[in-house]
């Protein structure tokens, strides 16, 4: 009886040690999910701050753009409008004094 008992008690012994290697094989994987989420949190969050520095500079590119755009535009019609300026004061004999 005691031989009986010693068997079972070694034998909820290995079973309590394989439930043991089990549970730590279970948490072990979920544990990697939670860091790899955790990486590819970080990730998310730095390109998401490096596409908004991105749009900040092709923004600020695009104002700049239009603004040197538009005053070529404005500096074209003022020669237009001096050279025609200049035309009318020759049509009509104006002269500078």
């Amino acid at each position: 009886m005691a031989d009986q008992s010693r068997r079972i008690d070694k034998t909820n012994k290995r079973i309590d040690d394989t439930n043991k290697r089990i549970d730590e094989v279970r948490s072990e994987p979920g544990q990697k999910i939670d860091e790899t989420n955790k990486r590819l949190d970080n990730v998310h969050s730095d390109l998401i701050s490096r596409l908004d520095a991105n749009n900040a500079r092709i923004d600020q590119f695009f104002l700049t753009s239009v603004t040197r755009d538009e005053h070529d535009k404005v500096d074209n019609r003022l020669t237009r409008l001096e050279d025609e300026v200049h035309a009318i004061r020759q049509q009509i004999g104006f002269t500078k004094k």
